[in-house]
């Protein structure tokens, strides 16, 4: 959703069982807000394809029609298959409440997405970031933030969605129940990941300092709210509420760029780093497959790549013999 723009005109223009089923998600799978938007737009583009055609009235040929007009349009098969998955989702939901005959999206195969390695910074770049003098010298309120931030995210692995959805210790009450909190005492965070599924992940000494001068300067930023879960968040923005993911990309990037790191970095490289740190030590791939909350091994198992990858260019370095040309047999 563009900034600035309201949610109500978005749902302005989708058909009421649309609205619906994001209430549904929202309310009765609590799905997260990034979740929620990426999929009222998905649904926005299905009616804007359908051009007036009845939600109904939609079959296979169509939803196969209105995939490669998106493609031939620019979209990218990452897009394309999150957009087949929203749509079947959707008939999913609806069909059996008005007994369609069948799923237009089920037997619809989502393009193929070539999987890339996902980037990750070496251990010396993340001491380089996590220790750089304008973090560790910051005592504003901000700069703890900040600090404690980052050093959860490399300690446990957090998505940006379980960051900022933490709050400082778990509720439940008529008006508000957390998502995530964390837990000092057990040197814990409890988190609510994708499709719902809870985890327990340990947190680090190093981060469980950070948090705990956090936690002592988190009463300066925080304002009396009136909305519970603002109240609650671990987290909080310049004027007391919880803090917005695009606050954190902004500032990792610019903790980035005065850490002189030459990667450009987004909140997801960390969570990355801390995968392949842990699997190069451990070697335990379901340990990280737990703590990542990966529902299939075989996400898990692209991390084991990144490990390849190091111990070959380690070995390239190091061995007398790696990269020496071998001689033509005829010479």
């Amino acid at each position: 959703m563009p900034a600035g723009e309201p949610q109500a005109q978005h749902e302005r223009s989708l058909p009421l069982p649309m609205q619906e089923w994001l209430t549904h998600l929202e309310k009765n799978r609590r799905y997260a807000d990034l979740t929620i938007n990426a999929y009222r737009r998905d649904l926005l583009a299905l009616v804007t394809l359908a051009d007036g055609r009845a939600l109904e009235s939609i079959e296979q040929q169509h939803i196969r029609q209105y995939l490669a007009v998106s493609h031939a349009r620019g979209q990218q098969p990452r897009s394309l298959a999150r957009m087949l998955a929203a749509w079947r989702g959707f008939y999913a939901w609806w069909g059996p409440i008005i007994k369609l005959a069948a799923n237009p999206a089920k037997e619809v195969r989502a393009p193929k997405i070539k999987r890339s390695l996902p980037k990750a910074l070496s251990v010396d770049q993340m001491q380089a970031l996590l220790d750089a003098p304008t973090l560790t010298v910051d005592d504003s309120p901000e700069g703890q933030r900040d600090r404690a931030m980052f050093e959860l995210f490399y300690s446990s692995g957090l998505r940006l969605s379980e960051l900022v959805q933490l709050d400082q210790h778990y509720i439940n009450t008529a008006q508000y129940q957390s998502k995530g909190w964390i837990d000092l005492e057990q040197a814990q965070v409890h988190v609510l990941g994708k499709g719902q599924k809870p985890r327990i992940v340990p947190i680090g000494q190093q981060a469980i300092v950070a948090l705990r001068n956090w936690l002592k300067s988190r009463p300066s930023l925080n304002r009396q709210q009136r909305d519970p879960k603002d109240e609650a968040a671990l987290f909080l923005g310049q004027r007391g509420a919880r803090i917005h993911p695009r606050v954190v990309q902004q500032r990792l990037s610019a903790l980035c760029v005065k850490a002189g790191l030459p990667t450009r970095v987004h909140p997801h490289v960390l969570r990355h780093s801390f995968a392949s740190h842990v699997l190069q030590s451990a070697q335990d791939l379901r340990a990280v497959q737990e703590m990542l909350g990966h529902a299939s091994i075989s996400t898990t198992q692209i991390y084991t790549k990144l490990d390849f990858q190091h111990l070959s260019a380690v070995y390239d370095a190091a061995h007398p013999r790696a990269n020496r040309k071998v001689r033509d047999a005829k010479d």
